[in-house]
């Protein structure tokens, strides 16, 4: 099941963030740039703000009591260089690792794109690490196009994201 999150699931939501976070890109990153971006993305205190701020939407998929992957949306502009009106970012997407492969991801995609145009935005935007060849083709499978790139901060390490877009 795909739902919205309430500020009861901050600390669960912080929890998912923070191993699929870990699962994607620990092996990558320096374990001390791994550790300052987990403290200041994903604390229980962050994902409550987040999932209380009206300019974002945090969805949850759930397998019974069990956080299995999320969303989050936010208003948000494109990088520079990519000219897009309407647009919203897709800020996190994460599944647990024991969820790959499962159809889940295409179902929290497919209503991550109703929750922009509910949003009223017509353009999606994300930022994908250059090195992470799996997600960057399940973006496209989802109709996004590289568009260009970004820096994205671990800690201490300037990594470069592709940007990516899609319409809603």
């Amino acid at each position: 099941m795909i739902r919205r999150a309430f500020s009861a699931d901050a600390l669960a939501l912080a929890e998912l963030a923070a191993r699929t976070f870990t699962q994607a890109f620990g092996a990558d990153n320096r374990p001390e740039d791994l550790a300052a971006h987990l403290d200041e993305a994903y604390g229980e205190s962050k994902q409550r703000q987040e999932i209380d701020d009206p300019d974002f939407v945090t969805l949850l998929a759930v397998d019974g009591e069990r956080l299995t992957g999320f969303a989050q949306l936010r208003r948000q502009e494109a990088p520079s260089g990519v000219t897009l009106a309407d647009c919203a970012e897709l800020y996190r997407f994460y599944l647990d690792r024991e969820v790959h492969g499962t159809g889940v991801a295409q179902r929290l995609m497919a209503e991550v794109k109703v929750a922009a145009s509910a949003m009223g935005c017509r353009n999606l935007w994300l930022g994908v690490w250059e090195r992470n060849p799996r997600a960057i083709a399940f973006y496209a499978k989802c109709g996004f196009a590289d568009r260009g790139s970004k820096v994205f901060v671990v800690g201490t390490d300037a990594q470069t994201d592709r940007v990516m877009v899609t319409v809603v």
